[in-house]
């Protein structure tokens, strides 16, 4: 049965007097630490030596450590760095440091769901995952409202793991919003899948398809761009606000009718079985393999991906055209560098 925490769910006093030490100062990990910091929370931020956030934490009037020293000082260590740094990162600077009787924290399950970090007995292990990009969890919360988050706790040594978790949660602001209770594994295969079979991988292809469709019919680049591509924008901004249904009343009879005819004739049987397959790739560990050993190897596929599809045409459109709309705050991916 579906948990659900609020605010009246969650006691910050579980924090009161400890100190959260969030590793990472990047999308997540700002967003994290200035919200914990307005909500009376002891907040210190570890960086890797030379790092160039220092400057923007200290700025932001944070104490900045280094991953260790801010391991040692805490009661609670937060790791919001990327997944494949993570393990590196623990088993050097945190892992020596995590004594009985602290917290490990993280905001995706995949190191702790594939076993490549394991604490040490007496230390609870717990998750915070904010359902949104970390812009948008300091954005809602200086607005008085905040994003929904998932929570799970993977190991209760204290016997309080989950209500720390709850009060972090608050502290996020992620209670306003409502925080479901969760496993790390229901976590990572879920954010996986959706990942690979809808939200990146299914809609990237979809529009790459519906481009080149039109183009190679002989319609305009520009407009096979703002068909496929543009307007996807309005239509998901429909979904998130009402619904499939809601988008659908807000578009043309048209278009739902469309909708209706086109969508099984796209997303078939076969289409299903290879989500089937790889939902059951996430969940036996075998895309998890693949990754980490591409990270091992130094990313060769990975970088052939990412190179081939910057250079896609719907992408050397889609540049030219948002140049000339600075309304939409066009963004441009410079040359050699990496995600968020």
């Amino acid at each position: 049965m579906t948990q659900m925490y609020y605010d009246s769910d969650a006691d910050l006093k579980q924090l009161a007097g400890k100190t959260v030490a969030i590793i990472g100062f990047g999308s997540q990990g700002h967003a994290h630490a200035l919200n914990l910091k307005d909500s009376g929370v002891n907040v210190v931020i570890g960086l890797y030596e030379g790092s160039k956030s220092k400057a923007k934490a200290e700025a932001a009037g944070l104490e900045v450590l280094s991953v260790a020293d801010a391991t040692k000082k805490s009661d609670f260590v937060f790791i919001l760095t990327g997944d494949t740094s993570q393990k590196e990162i623990y088993d050097r600077d945190i892992a020596p440091h995590l004594t009985a009787g602290k917290t490990l924290m993280f905001a995706h399950g995949f190191n702790i769901r594939y076993d490549q970090i394991v604490a040490p007995e007496g230390v609870d292990v717990s998750m915070v995952a904010p359902k949104s990009p970390g812009h948008r969890v300091r954005e809602v919360y200086q607005h008085g409202g905040g994003v929904p988050a998932l929570v799970a706790v993977h190991v209760d040594a204290s016997g309080h793991a989950l209500a720390d978790a709850l009060a972090y949660a608050k502290g996020i602001g992620c209670t306003r919003a409502g925080v479901l209770l969760t496993t790390f594994a229901e976590e990572t295969e879920t954010d996986l899948f959706g990942e690979q079979a809808v939200l990146c991988g299914g809609v990237s292809a979809l529009v790459k398809a519906g481009f080149e469709t039109l183009v190679e019919a002989g319609y305009q680049p520009e407009l096979a761009y703002f068909e496929c591509m543009h307007e996807l924008k309005l239509i998901v901004d429909l979904f998130y606000q009402g619904g499939l249904n809601y988008m659908r009343y807000s578009v043309s009879d048209t278009a739902e009718y469309g909708d209706y005819v086109a969508g099984p004739r796209l997303v078939t049987e076969q289409t299903r079985a290879t989500m089937r397959e790889l939902l059951e790739e996430v969940r036996n560990g075998s895309f998890a393999k693949n990754w980490i050993d591409e990270n091992k190897n130094g990313r060769p596929e990975f970088a052939k991906f990412r190179k081939k599809d910057t250079e896609h045409p719907i992408e050397k459109v889609g540049r030219e055209l948002r140049r000339k709309m600075p309304f939409v705050e066009p963004r441009e991916r410079i040359p050699g560098q990496g995600g968020a």
